[in-house]
């Protein structure tokens, strides 16, 4: 029990974290951040967005080749890569 008390307590920390890929389709390394990043979405509750850059000019311009651009609350986190353990320190940041 006192694990799933805490995957819930977690998971209230983490509702209100907004979180937006930056992508492209046929992008490998956009899947594998969606793939990593929908995992954690469902143990950690945040809100997951994707946008694909090349439906906007202005996207499109302003990431060109650098995708996927991961921001969590509006700042960029993770370009090109996700870190696993980069994310997790993050995940532990924001929980503080």
């Amino acid at each position: 029990m006192p694990g799933s008390w805490w995957r819930f307590l977690r998971r209230r920390v983490l509702a209100g974290v907004r979180v937006v890929v930056y992508t492209r389709q046929h992008c490998p390394l956009c899947d594998e951040a969606a793939d990593f990043l929908e995992s954690e979405r469902s143990r950690q509750g945040f809100s997951l967005d994707f946008v694909d850059v090349d439906d906007d000019a202005t996207l499109r311009e302003k990431y060109g080749d650098c995708v996927p651009v991961v921001e969590v609350d509006g700042k960029v986190r993770f370009r090109g890569h996700v870190n696993p353990v980069l994310w997790w320190r993050l995940v532990d940041a924001l929980m503080r």
